[in-house]
């Protein structure tokens, strides 16, 4: 299983395939696997690098770094590892990250991907919503995450892939549960107009987690960004639709 030490804690990743690098960052509480079906097509002209954030699956769940600030330098160090400048494709919050590593480190980012995220609840009305389900995770996290997790996804996902995203949440460390905290006041907006790495937002039509107001909003903020949307998914498009992701991934990247 290879793994990597990066500021204190060891990581898991899987590096496959040769040409143009892409970094796929996986979103809150799940792992690298979720991008499994989308590798065999990536795979093909892309070295493909996935990662367990600390926290998550196969990697380490320590108590601190778990901040967007601590993730991102951990990216920011497994780039400079691997000797790679990447794409980097986050999902959801891991579309946080890939942001704000273009923002801090651009010299280490080709382009990013932001596939329904990076998202933000400030002024969205999420925020109440927010510090339920913090309060719920603590009371019993097990139900609280299989009554919420259905909701991540459109309604052609099979039962199956549901099940299984809520067994690697149960597997991911609790000390992510303070990226919610962080997130209530994250914001990128007013920094996003001096990106200057092209970014572009990939978000699925029926996403109830960050309604598609948020990407649009966030590339009217930022040179040269593009919004597209894949029909008929929800949050996690790469899951439910894998090969309307990597088409879409291909039109964006061309």
């Amino acid at each position: 299983m290879p793994t990597m030490e990066v500021n204190g804690t060891r990581l898991h990743y899987e590096d496959a395939g040769t040409g143009p690098a892409l970094l796929l960052v996986h979103g809150w509480g799940t792992s690298g696997r979720v991008w499994q079906s989308c590798l065999p097509d990536l795979v093909r002209d892309h070295r493909v690098i996935t990662l367990d954030w600390r926290g998550c699956g196969r990697s380490d769940h320590p108590a601190d770094g778990t901040t967007i600030d601590g993730i991102t330098a951990d990216l920011a160090a497994v780039i400079d590892r691997l000797g790679v400048k990447p794409t980097v494709v986050g999902s959801s919050i891991g579309g946080v990250f890939a942001t704000e590593l273009a923002l801090a480190r651009p010299e280490l980012v080709e382009r990013v991907v932001a596939v329904d995220g990076p998202g933000y609840w400030p002024g969205t009305g999420m925020l109440a919503t927010v510090h339920t389900l913090l309060d719920q995770l603590v009371d019993d996290r097990p139900g609280t995450l299989a009554g919420w997790v259905p909701g991540w996804f459109g309604p052609q996902a099979a039962p199956e892939l549901i099940d299984w995203t809520v067994r690697q949440l149960l597997d991911s460390g609790v000390y992510i549960d303070a990226l919610f905290t962080e997130a209530t006041t994250y914001d990128p907006r007013p920094r996003l107009g001096s990106l200057t790495v092209p970014i572009d937002y990939l978000h699925g039509e029926l996403d109830a987690q960050i309604p598609l107001e948020v990407p649009r909003s966030c590339a009217a903020e930022t040179p040269g960004a593009r919004v597209h949307v894949i029909d008929g998914c929800g949050h996690v498009p790469h899951q439910e639709n894998p090969r309307a992701f990597t088409a879409a991934f291909r039109t964006i990247t061309a």
